[in-house]
């Protein structure tokens, strides 16, 4: 189901609605297990990634997404289900320890996952802080870092729009990152300097200018 709705649903809105322009496949490994992590401007993210790499990815999505009421949001959580994407708990504590064994389990497995270090969508257009969830993902499974930048999405479903725009988005990818893995307690230092550099690839990828503050400070 997943590579039917990849390719004959959300392929085809994308290149030929959307125009979208997709730089640096070439940065996908085409095997194994490798984390793609990037900005998030618009909900629409998170089905124009995954569209636009070259192979299938898995997201860890919030679950209130997958829990909406009525026909549209049953409709939206089936159709997260069908393109490869698991509901987490974003709550912290216990919730991020479960978040971050399914990260892991995706990884093992050899899969592609698609994570947002900013841990919510940027309403301010700016690109914030990372937290540092992806580094424990990163540190504790050992597999590379594909950094990516979309541009563009954020005009696609515009504030008190019923309907979807056309805009043009590109996606980037860029340079596989590589850490090396660590076994044990992890060092908070260490912890932020992975997700500092990986946030700093991001940057390179994005207009976006970067704030030294996390999403929820200033956007929420």
């Amino acid at each position: 189901m997943y590579r039917f709705f990849r390719f004959f649903a959300v392929r085809p809105v994308m290149f030929l609605f959307f125009r979208t322009r997709v730089v640096g496949l070439e940065n996908i490994p085409k095997r194994g297990g490798v984390i793609i992590a990037g900005n998030h401007i618009a909900f629409i993210d998170s089905v124009f990634v995954p569209g636009a790499a070259n192979r299938p990815m898995t997201y860890l999505t919030g679950s209130d997404y997958f829990t909406k009421t009525g026909f549209g949001g049953r409709l939206l959580g089936w159709f997260l289900t069908q393109i490869g994407q698991l509901p987490i708990d974003r709550a912290g504590g216990s919730a991020s320890k479960a978040a971050l064994d399914t990260g892991i389990g995706v990884l093992e497995r050899g899969g592609a996952l698609g994570i947002y270090p900013e841990g919510s969508r940027s309403r301010d257009g700016k690109l914030h802080k990372g937290r540092t969830g992806v580094a424990r993902l990163v540190l504790s499974s050992g597999v590379p870092v594909v950094p990516f930048g979309i541009v563009g999405s954020d005009g696609v479903m515009v504030k008190g729009s019923k309907l979807p725009r056309r805009a043009r988005v590109t996606v980037t990818f860029g340079k596989p990152l590589t850490f090396e893995k660590v076994t044990g307690d992890y060092d908070a230092a260490r912890l932020r300097a992975v997700t500092d550099e990986i946030m700093a690839a991001v940057q390179k990828l994005t207009p976006q200018e970067y704030v030294d503050t996390y999403v929820s400070a200033r956007s929420e």
